[in-house]
């Protein structure tokens, strides 16, 4: 099936042919050599790190709305084996962090903060797994689509210099577009892998801001007067 054609005029066409030329997006991009297959690798991981952090990240945003209440009543009953209980049952960074806050309960104040520190930068970096590769990838896509292309532009003027006679605009035109071709693949993959890693950051960020409050929270209520 063809995504996408280019038809052209007979004069113009790209084929030996007569009459009308088409030709599909995966025609195109299988004139891009190795450079093409290389940015195909990158995005099929561009995609699959995407799918699983925002899983991974979708998962570890769901907290129950009235966890940190609970946490409280059985801190402030004096219930630690419930709220250490009720923490694990949470699968969440702030439960997490929650759950050694409680275990730490009975040991200084800065004994406490510094665990739940610890737990909490532990977190932040399951979460931003992987993220780092997902932004070389948005850096060094249009990189290699501009290599691919210079390869190519190099490539069709040798085959003009060793032309005799009179070169033809087709295969002047030809060597340019098929040159150009891995500069739109990699600026696609690029920009598509860019867009997704600040989405995923995004996320990642409101995420941290919830730890912090809950910690914070968290801490408040040691320091109430019981």
């Amino acid at each position: 099936m063809q995504l996408l054609q280019i038809t052209t005029n007979p004069a113009d066409s790209l084929s030996t042919g007569s009459g009308e030329s088409a030709i599909s997006v995966l025609e195109l991009l299988s004139k891009g050599g190795s450079i093409v297959i290389l940015l195909a690798i990158l995005s099929v991981i561009a995609v699959y790190i995407f799918v699983e952090r925002y899983r991974t990240i979708k998962s570890a945003a769901k907290i129950p709305d009235q966890f940190m209440d609970e946490i409280r009543n059985k801190v402030s009953s004096g219930d630690i084996d419930g709220a250490k209980i009720q923490c694990a049952h949470v699968d969440s960074p702030i439960a997490r962090m929650i759950e050694k806050g409680v275990s730490r309960i009975g040991s200084s104040l800065k004994n406490i903060e510094a665990s739940i520190e610890n737990v909490g930068k532990i977190e932040v970096y399951k979460l931003e797994k992987n993220l780092p590769i997902l932004a070389t990838i948005a850096g060094a896509a249009p990189m290699l689509g501009f290599l691919g292309t210079v390869i190519g532009m190099i490539r069709a003027f040798i085959a003009i210099a060793q032309e005799e006679g009179t070169v033809s605009p087709k295969l002047l035109s030809q060597g340019i577009y098929e040159a150009m071709i891995t500069t739109a693949a990699g600026l696609v993959v690029g920009i598509l892998a860019y867009l997704g890693y600040n989405f995923l950051v995004t996320r990642v960020q409101k995420i941290i801001h919830k730890m912090e409050y809950n910690s914070l929270e968290f801490i408040d209520l040691l320091q109430e007067p019981q």
